[in-house]
């Protein structure tokens, strides 16, 4: 025992300089937003190493002979198309709405059923049929319809597709990934395959697990703590525009210090486009997606009022700027949401507020519904998309199946977090528009310029049954169908 501990101190003693060094590096560097570029370094070797000497030449030669081995017994199935290498999985996206990657989907449909029969993909052939149909001699005014099994078959086979592979729970699954990527979360056990990649995988678990865990807890810890002390400093201020132009300096300088705890690299685009008020709205992967975004701007940010420690954090970033906190039973009150918008985006100096409307956590692949709230109150909204690249490290939060101590585990022994922020040309609510009108425009425009499936479900339906009036408006269109209306 005394061995050991004698050990430790000497290894603490040796290894204090050069961490003490590194942590000020690391300080002074995100305060003048400045990189040495080893993080993209970093990720170009992983890179390499993945598709070029490990994916292909260990490990996808592998993986594609046990995968033939398992077809083997089904003869008619057939062959996969290639995909490119230098491409993630998730940047494939079939016309109906399914991602080209390892985990294919089951169903080529030709018609999906959305939420309101209006909204539905494509015009059903048996719809059609249905209003050519053949007429009886009726007479004038009456209006009926001979009825055929077929005038149904559309929506019967759409269901049947739904039950067997629908839309919703696909978008709560982590992607699969092409070639692998060392990482052991997935269930196919890939690290088990040959000697060599077990090998391999072990010694990226060593450096995963013994050098990048410790150091980017220790990153971690310290940067909340720096986050807090810098904010309740910049609170101390008097409120003008020196104090937002030193907040908005702290707060870039902190949040990029707490970054390379997750070693993330970040390449923003088009930042001409960035927001400077208003309300900045973003698709929704992680909560990591919040941390991302103000690397590179300073924004409000609004939620449920907590305890703890992360009240105490709440406390410091409002004494800093003006976010919007509120009570427990204020968060579903939709008037006092609106109510504190507006009285947000109507002070020109405030920050711009950051919301993520879906409202959920989706997996990097698609945009699910868009809550209307935030685009009732008016005002300049201004679109971020968000994408990651899922080779380095799953950033998709699945909070059904993982706690937050657990996800935060997951994304400290991933590679990297790598991923591209787009900002989009403001946009603004025309004169006749509806607000979920304004909101699907919106979402639209992000899923496009993401590489995202744009799909028409809400995000809620991760944690609830599809609402009943969604069933009677598709029984009210099959009873249109049934009258020739």
């Amino acid at each position: 025992m005394a061995l050991i501990m004698s050990f430790v101190s000497v290894a603490i003693s040796i290894l204090y300089t050069p961490f003490l060094l590194l942590i000020l590096c690391i300080i002074f560097l995100a305060s003048i937003g400045k990189s040495l570029g080893v993080r993209r370094l970093y990720v170009n070797i992983l890179l390499k190493l993945f598709e070029v000497n490990l994916a292909i030449k260990y490990g996808r030669q592998h993986i594609e002979v046990a995968k033939k081995e398992a077809r083997s017994d089904s003869s008619d199935e057939e062959e996969e198309p290639p995909v490119p290498d230098d491409k993630p999985p998730s940047a494939i996206i079939k016309e109906n709405g399914s991602i080209n990657g390892t985990k294919m989907t089951v169903i080529e449909r030709q018609e999906i059923l959305g939420p309101s029969p209006e909204l539905n993909y494509k015009r059903s052939s048996s719809q059609e049929r249905v209003q050519n149909g053949h007429r009886t001699d009726q007479p004038k005014g009456e209006n009926k319809v001979d009825f055929h099994l077929s005038h149904c078959l559309d929506l019967v086979k759409a269901g049947m597709e739904s039950i067997i592979e629908d839309q919703v729970t696909s978008v709560f699954e982590a992607e699969e990934l092409r070639s692998w990527n060392l990482l052991t979360r997935t269930n196919r056990q890939y690290e088990f395959l040959t000697w060599r990649l077990t090998i391999i995988w072990a010694m990226g678990f060593v450096v995963r697990y013994f050098f990048l865990l410790p150091l980017r807890i220790m990153i971690f810890f310290i940067g909340v703590w720096w986050l807090i002390a810098c904010t309740a400093c910049v609170g101390t201020l008097p409120d003008g525009k020196t104090k937002q132009r030193v907040n908005y300096a702290v707060s870039v300088m902190c949040f990029n210090f707490l970054s390379r705890c997750i070693s993330s690299v970040v390449t923003y685009h088009d930042t001409h486009n960035k927001p400077k008020s208003g309300i900045c709205v973003a698709n929704h992967t992680s909560p990591i997606d919040a941390l991302v975004l103000m690397c590179d701007n300073c924004y409000s940010l609004i939620g449920q009022r907590h305890g703890g420690f992360l009240g105490l954090l709440q406390r410091a970033l409002a004494r800093a700027s003006p976010h919007i906190w509120f009570e427990r039973s204020e968060v579903k009150d939709r008037h006092a949401v609106a109510r504190r918008l507006k009285e947000h985006i109507s002070v020109a100096d405030n920050p711009p507020i950051l919301i993520f409307p879906e409202g959920t956590c989706i997996n990097n692949t698609s945009v699910m519904q868009f809550k209307k709230g935030s685009f009732e109150v008016g005002g300049t909204i201004y679109p971020v998309a968000i994408k990651y690249d899922p080779r380095f490290g799953e950033a998709f939060w699945n909070s059904s199946r993982y706690g937050m101590l657990h996800y935060l585990l997951n994304m400290m022994t991933s590679w990297a977090i790598v991923c591209d922020v787009w900002y989009l040309p403001a946009m603004t609510r025309h004169h006749h528009e509806s607000a979920p009108d304004f909101a699907n425009r919106v979402k639209a425009v992000i899923a496009r310029r993401g590489g995202l499936v744009d799909l028409q479900w809400d995000g809620q339906l991760k944690r609830m049954k599809a609402k009943k009036e969604w069933r009677e408006l598709q029984q009210e269109e099959i009873s249109k169908r049934l009258k020739g209306e």
